[in-house]
């Protein structure tokens, strides 16, 4: 029988790395858009685990898949296939411009495999001399050293010794910046369709293009980090499918899982041969359980009603945040697209998306940040309008309380 103790935040500074700094909120179930806590306190979700709870909490379609393939088998090592793996990736493919599929855990997984296809890609075809990588400031790709060093914000990077050369950072929005720095030596451009981390930034559809057809130029991949995009996020399955422009890598993790870790990228057969056998591998990429519940995120997210409604509730946030904004005048704009919104800080609250993020938890809504001048929202995809509307009247309590 296992020991009982108490389970409280103390406990975190007892026996965890100090690498986080948690709330004091510990909550201990969901129900859709809704978490309660250890003391029964009831919290709207408009965070979403960080856009991956992409169906909210304990969606039935995911609960069963993980039942039923819980009693099935787990864990197999990649020395054999399994049939929720093939399922998923035949799933993938059938619904994007990819042909093949590799699954790993995380994003930063996800990207890592990309970063080093695109290397050996060019060394097979063009050799040693094609090896730069280009991505954007403020960009976010993952915290592998890898993944760090590509990712555009050097203080998440430095302090850890040398990092990985033939790494450039461009301007997000900006072609001139990219033209600057590409060349026959590019191996590959990384971007993501919205940068997230960076400030919910969208794309021009010039900029976007000129990615494009600067990488054509060049002979360059182009890899379209889709960890928080894609999945329905901004309403379609993944970004790149509204914007008139196709990856030839992308990566997915986050809402692919709907909370269950699991990670994909997704690319042509004619660049997927270069990962030959023994060049990359992960031990748990591929797991049944992960794939079981990542064909059932698919299956329900992959709807028109889905999509539709994403849009639907896009405008219901938008046209609620600057009600609010028009009684306190805290916010210089809402940006973002689909349910991947940024509510921007004008020059009185500059640094201070921490304390809307403190204050709407007190008023029983969970929120995120995208840096110090930004609040963030990343909901279920499918978070009913009543929850909607109900998380930005307590939202509005916390604003009201900071701009006093």
């Amino acid at each position: 029988m296992s020991e009982h103790f108490p389970v409280g935040r103390e406990l975190f500074d007892d026996v965890m790395v100090p690498n986080y700094a948690p709330s004091a909120v510990i909550p201990v179930r969901g129900q859709g858009s809704r978490v309660w806590d250890q003391q029964d306190n009831e919290l709207i979700d408009f965070a979403g685990g960080i856009a991956v709870n992409s169906l909210g909490h304990c969606h039935p379609a995911l609960v069963n898949a993980l039942k039923e393939q819980g009693e099935k088998i787990w864990h197999l090592s990649n020395v054999m296939t399994n049939e929720p793996a093939l399922r998923l990736a035949k799933k993938l493919v059938d619904n994007t411009f990819a042909d093949k599929v590799y699954f790993s855990n995380s994003g930063a997984e996800s990207n890592e495999a990309a970063l080093k296809l695109a290397r050996r890609w060019a060394l097979d075809v063009y050799g040693e001399d094609k090896s730069q990588i280009i991505a954007f400031k403020q960009g976010f790709h993952g915290r592998t050293f890898f993944t760090v060093t590509v990712g555009g914000q050097a203080a998440y990077s430095d302090g850890f010794g040398p990092k990985p050369g033939a790494i450039d950072h461009a301007e997000y929005n900006n072609l001139d910046s990219l033209k600057a720095l590409i060349s026959d030596k590019t191996c590959a451009v990384m971007i993501e369709p919205l940068q997230g981390e960076g400030g919910i930034v969208s794309p021009t559809p010039e900029f976007i293009q000129g990615v494009r057809d600067l990488c054509d130029q060049h002979n360059a991949l182009l890899i379209f980090d889709e960890v928080q995009t894609g999945i329905g996020r901004l309403g379609t399955l993944y970004a790149y499918q509204d914007l008139g422009v196709t990856p030839d890598i992308l990566t997915s993790a986050k809402g692919l899982g709907g909370g269950f870790p699991i990670g994909a990228m997704l690319t042509t057969t004619d660049i997927a041969k270069h990962l030959k056998i023994g060049t990359h591998g992960s031990t748990y990429g591929g797991n049944p359980l992960a794939c079981a519940v990542g064909e059932a995120v698919i299956d329900t997210v992959n709807t028109a009603e889905v999509f539709e409604g994403v849009k639907a509730k896009h405008q219901l946030y938008v046209d609620g945040l600057n009600a609010i904004n028009a009684k306190y005048n805290v916010f210089t704009e809402i940006r973002g697209k689909g349910l991947l919104i940024g509510a921007v800080l004008n020059e009185n609250y500059q640094g201070k998306a921490k304390d809307f993020l403190v204050a709407a938890m007190a008023e029983g809504v969970m929120t995120l940040v995208a840096g110090a001048n930004i609040v963030r929202f990343a909901p279920s995809l499918v978070i009913p309008n009543e929850d909607i509307v109900e998380g930005l009247a307590r939202f509005e309590k916390a604003v009201a309380k900071i701009a006093g």
